[in-house]
């Protein structure tokens, strides 16, 4: 069973390499850029403990340079390069699916689109290198045989995505579940957070063909339980089954109890904290049930 996950050291520096890379997105103004890093220097030495929550903590720090510096999405155009680079391997991935039609080979190339993230990664980072890398390797987790076992039983499922770019991937893995005969409500941010997906960017790739699209209510970092909206809250609380895709909601969702639901987290781990968590090295790609 998934217990809530603890914040790390190394967590501070993550957010100082996110937030620099923010601001350089979101402004030219060298003093603005000056006031904005002594600010978060401040929030975060008064915010920063072994309880910090990680994911409003992060959102914190990115609505805070959206709002002073006026820019709405100050990762628009990594998005588009995310969107760019996973339209570039659709045929790859449709050669390896036509040759192996299963849906572990449908979660995994799912999975494999989480590492289009340019929270976890910096934005120079080879994305192109570790995707050709990833498509050689297997699971290091893989509870794909009860995740058929929950496609068997329930009839409908929440789908929360994570990135652009990701999505395009994602919407392969929405086709499968399909066959199971599941109707599918995927949940995406209601305002731009670094790369994650919202309204405009699933409708963009087509999700809507395969599910039904709703808000969260928030633009947050990963999921934060006390952010979302009363009418997600809804959704969220009448779908017993639930997967979620990437570190940020895998951050969220450990926060509150989900015992009552068929979970599955599915992503890329990035970082030095949920490695150690769920107990994989760096890079490793799982799909994890969390009851």
């Amino acid at each position: 069973m998934v217990v809530k996950l603890k914040i790390g050291f190394e967590c501070g520096a993550c957010f100082l390499r996110q937030a620099s890379e923010a601001i350089d997105l979101a402004t030219e103004d060298y003093n603005l850029k000056i006031e904005l890093i002594r600010e978060i220097y401040e929030f975060l030495s008064s915010n920063f403990y072994s309880t910090t929550n990680s994911n409003k903590t992060g959102s914190q720090i990115h609505n805070l340079i959206k709002e002073r510096t006026g820019c709405r999405d100050p990762y628009v155009q990594e998005k588009a390069e995310g969107n760019r680079i996973a339209l570039k391997y659709i045929p790859v991935v449709e050669d390896i699916l036509r040759e192996n039609d299963s849906l572990e080979n449908h979660v995994k190339i799912a999975i494999i689109g989480n590492i289009l993230d340019f929270g976890a990664f910096k934005i120079d980072t080879d994305v192109d290198s570790l995707i050709n890398n990833a498509l050689k390797k297997e699971l290091t987790i893989n509870d794909v045989e009860h995740f058929e076992e929950s496609l068997k039983k329930h009839n409908k499922v929440l789908y929360l995505v994570d990135n652009t770019g990701e999505i395009v991937f994602d919407k392969l893995l929405l086709r499968k579940i399909k066959e199971y005969d599941v109707d599918i409500t995927v949940a995406v941010k209601s305002e731009p957070i670094i790369n994650d997906a919202c309204m405009e960017d699933a409708l963009d790739v087509g999700l809507d063909e395969f599910a039904d699209l709703v808000e969260i209510g928030a633009g947050t970092v990963g999921y934060v339980d006390s952010e979302i909206s009363d009418e997600f809250r809804e959704i969220f609380n009448d779908h017993d089954f639930i997967i979620s895709k990437g570190m940020g909601n895998y951050e969220g969702l450990t926060e509150i109890d989900t015992s009552d639901k068929d979970l599955y987290f599915m992503f890329c781990s990035k970082c030095d904290v949920i490695s150690r968590d769920i107990g994989v090295n760096l890079q490793d790609m799982v799909i994890l049930k969390a009851n």
